[in-house]
């Protein structure tokens, strides 16, 4: 076991004295450590007896205090100060502080150098750093008894739990819920005081912190292999788990969770393959029920959703991505399919638009379609699709088919089809028999604010190519393109035509 502080002061030779919290004499060092610093206390990782000149030492009792209660809170074991050194005069409420935390407060002789007293606590640790080789080595045999599939998760915790002796909850940093749908919730002493700061957990960013809540020593850590996931430890006993065997212990969780995810990666390549059948109208309803069971999903009674990065940011590609992963782990079967810078998801009928906007973040627009069976996906497609561009016309993060405000004055994908194909069908058969740029050119010159010139740069075409394509949009469709109705008409179908478009 690692030395006291009873056991270190207690050694002849370094000649140490307690100066303050002697009720904190069992408490355990697995390592001494020297700093002169101002902020001591962000150099614990738990255990360690911080020795300091004096530098360290603000001369303020407030001050002093501060520093004494964040050096517990970071899980410090004691403080050690040099003598006839550097250090201001200590205040009586530093020394109260210091009985009442407990924190033990130690008097270094002068002259004996610190590495005397980093060497004993070395010493007495060769025994420790035996017991913490065959906890490793216990620690990564549980990875290789667990297996892959992600029903172990919670098996695999639970074991590290009764090897470390302490409670263990992953948990996903930015909102504070367990990473694995079987994974445990947060106690709610520190859902409580956290919730408040979700995505800042490590207030200091660093991926090791010990902190004090509640009486409570709490270290947080950060899962190696996965960038939002969070390792909560709870220690039942003291001396609470030794640092490296925890860090082991973390990795031991990221490449478990690497092994979930790619197993379920799998099945979402399945998914994408499956629905992009389906949307193509290549699956009979009979097989499409008996491919949708696979992914839970039930096939008479469920959504689709299709999401897109919000017109304010550029495509946020990673997390839409991630979309399949954050829904499974919050308990939501679904199959996916990514196309043309969109995510068309199907869920059961049943899941809270919340679920949702969370899974796929808050910059996300998405339009969800009406409760539709394997019969009508394609008719569900084109319901979401008409959803999400009445989402990001009417700035909202969600919107459900037939319930939403209306678009562009109009309530739905047939009066949407009806009216493009009123306007801009002629221009499409044209298009079949003949190679011609004329939908193109027209998007290009509304965009472009009318403008021949600016229209031919943009498509590196002579100007009076451009006049040429105008004139013949205005003969395909009857319209006068010299009309302001005309224009509006025409920007009205293509804004409906391109978000339709698969």
């Amino acid at each position: 076991m690692a030395i006291t502080v009873a056991e270190l002061i207690a050694e002849p030779q370094l000649g140490l004295t307690l100066t303050a919290g002697s009720a904190g004499l069992d408490n355990r060092i697995t390592w001494a450590h020297t700093s002169d610093l101002p902020k001591l206390w962000e150099w614990v990782t738990g255990g360690e007896l911080m020795m300091t000149n004096g530098l360290s030492i603000p001369a303020d009792a407030q001050g002093q205090v501060a520093l004494a209660e964040a050096l517990m809170d970071s899980g410090a074991s004691a403080l050690a100060i040099g003598e006839k050194m550097h250090a201001p005069p200590l205040t009586d409420e530093f020394l109260e502080a210091c009985n009442r935390l407990p924190l033990p407060l130690i008097n270094i002789p002068y002259p004996l150098p610190f590495i005397a007293i980093a060497r004993s606590v070395a010493e007495s640790s060769l025994l420790e750093e035996s017991r913490r080789l065959r906890q490793t080595a216990r620690v990564y045999d549980l990875m290789r008894t667990a297996g892959a599939s992600e029903d172990h998760w919670q098996s695999l915790v639970q074991r590290l739990s009764t090897e470390l002796d302490a409670e263990l909850f992953v948990v996903d940093r930015r909102c504070l819920h367990p990473w694995h749908p079987d994974g445990q919730s947060l106690p709610v002493f520190l859902a409580e005081e956290w919730a408040p700061m979700s995505g800042q957990v490590g207030l200091a960013g660093k991926n090791f912190q010990w902190h004090r809540i509640r009486g409570r020593h709490v270290l947080t850590m950060d899962i190696p292999t996965h960038a939002n996931a969070l390792l909560v430890v709870l220690p039942t006993s003291e001396p609470h788990p030794d640092a490296v065997v925890l860090l082991h212990a973390a990795t031991v969780l990221g490449l478990q969770l690497s092994r979930i995810v790619l197993s379920l990666e799998g099945r979402h390549r399945l998914a994408g393959e499956f629905l992009l059948q389906a949307m193509d109208g290549r699956l009979g309803a009979a097989e499409m029920e008996s491919r949708l069971a696979v992914f839970e999903v039930p096939p008479q009674d469920f959504l689709l959703a299709t999401m897109t990065a919000a017109a304010s940011t550029a495509d946020d590609g990673g997390r839409l991505a991630d979309v399949h992963i954050e829904l499974w782990r919050h308990g939501v079967a679904s199959a996916s399919l990514k196309r043309n810078n969109r995510l068309h998801v199907v869920v059961p009928a049943d899941v809270p638009d919340h679920v949702l906007v969370h899974c796929a973040g808050l910059q996300t627009s998405i339009g969800i379609s009406a409760p539709a069976a394997v019969s009508t996906i394609q008719r569900a497609l084109q319901e979401s699709l008409w959803a999400l561009g009445s989402a990001r016309a009417n700035k909202l993060g969600l919107a459900r088919y037939a319930e939403g405000p209306s678009w562009l004055g109009l309530t739905g994908f047939e009066e949407g089809a009806a009216l493009v194909r009123r306007l801009l069908g002629p221009i499409f058969d044209y298009e079949q028999g003949q190679e011609g740029d004329l939908i193109l050119t027209l998007r290009t010159y509304l965009d472009s604010q009318r403008s021949w010139q600016k229209t031919a740069a943009a498509l590196f075409a002579h100007r009076q190519t451009i006049i040429y394509r105008m004139r013949k949009i205005g003969e395909l469709t009857g319209l006068d393109m010299g009309e302001t109705s005309t224009v509006a008409q025409l920007w009205f179908a293509l804004q409906i035509h391109e978000a339709m478009h698969q």
